[in-house]
């Protein structure tokens, strides 16, 4: 039911960067990785492309009432640890998260394997990207009042 995240018209990077949500720097790196730092990773330039979820799946996967997402080319994606467990969580997806210390650091459509998710609080520095929308408001919890300026999608996007 959740296991699609990626639209057909994926590359969106020349819109994002004019929302000025993501700060369009071809040659940023970023790192981040687990709560024990077992799993780290390090990313050349910019996602193109941050979310909010809404969905059940997120809300149970990552314990939290949301989980916020930055989307990238898989090149871009190198871990410097070992890799993260996954967990099929339905037939095409695949939440990764650490062995030891449980928390989850991506996500995988294995129908896009050009693609590749994580966590925005996972990064080192998590509050160098901000989400540009919501998607599955129609899970979003009823007592969670979120007031920001990013579009909402009752499901997902595209």
């Amino acid at each position: 039911m959740f296991s699609y995240r990626y639209s057909t018209n994926i590359v969106r990077v020349a819109k994002m960067a004019s929302n000025c949500n993501l700060k369009n720097k071809a040659t940023e790196h970023l790192k981040g990785g687990c709560l024990c730092n077992k799993l780290q990773y390090h990313v050349t330039g910019m996602p193109f492309d941050a979310d909010f979820c809404h969905c059940r799946h997120c809300q149970q996967s990552t314990g939290s009432v949301v989980g916020a997402w930055m989307d990238f080319k898989r090149e871009q994606v190198t871990w410097l640890t070992e890799l993260p467990k996954e967990y099929a969580s339905s037939e095409h997806v695949r939440r990764g998260f650490c062995q030891h210390c449980g928390s989850q650091v991506s996500f995988r459509d294995l129908r896009y394997p050009q693609y590749f998710t994580l966590s925005i609080s996972t990064l080192d520095k998590p509050n160098i990207i901000k989400p540009n929308y919501h998607i599955y408001t129609d899970s979003q919890l009823e007592w969670l009042n979120i007031q920001d300026e990013c579009p909402r999608y009752s499901q997902n996007r595209g």
